[in-house]
């Protein structure tokens, strides 16, 4: 079976960016034990990594690049920002320390309600800054791997796939929830 859209392919791959000397950095490794599984298609990855792996099998090897403007754009400075501290505060009306320190991924409202993620960079006494730049922004990516498996997705996994990844509660497999999930978020997932 190839891969090709509405197909659910396991993989190992190592990622590299740019190092020092001109030489490249492993940064990412997905193996055996926890492979890379996505369905194809189905906008779970870059439009360009789905584009290499097209059409390939099982045991087919890759070794494919993408340039950064086709990965995560350039870095943008402009997503750098210093925020007052008192918007990390939790329910009790003291900074978050357990969930906001620097290294962190946070979740952020944006003006018109939508959610980003942004690294936290830096900690003052009454300042946070956060980086809203994805951590691989400006950096070419290079993929060296292994289709490993590709399968027919199933309606359960689809469904969940297209619900954003299920509520939670069914762990992205709606096929297998006995409840309804409306309850945390909006979905039926196993009220047929």
């Amino acid at each position: 079976m190839k891969i090709e859209n509405q197909k659910v392919a396991t993989l190992i791959y190592e990622l590299f960016v740019a190092g020092e000397n001109d030489g490249e950095e492993l940064i990412e490794r997905a193996t055996l034990e926890q492979p890379l599984i996505y369905c194809h298609g189905e906008g779970m990855m870059l439009p360009a990594f789905e584009s290499a792996l097209q059409g390939k099998e099982p045991d087919d090897a890759f070794d494919f690049r993408i340039a950064c403007a086709d990965a995560y754009g350039d870095y943008d400075e402009r997503g750098v920002k210093v925020l007052d501290k008192h918007l990390f505060y939790n329910g009790d009306n003291e900074f978050d320390a357990e969930r906001v320190y620097e290294g962190a991924i946070v979740p952020m409202n944006t003006t018109d309600g939508q959610i980003v993620r942004a690294q936290v960079v830096e900690i003052t006494d009454d300042k946070v800054t956060i980086d809203l730049n994805h951590p691989l922004a400006g950096e070419d990516l290079h993929f060296v791997g292994k289709v490993i498996d590709v399968r027919d997705v199933t309606e359960g996994e689809l469904k969940a796939i297209r619900h954003q990844g299920g509520c939670g509660h069914c762990k992205g497999n709606c096929e297998d929830c006995e409840s309804d999930c409306s309850s945390n978020c909006g979905s039926t997932c196993g009220a047929n």
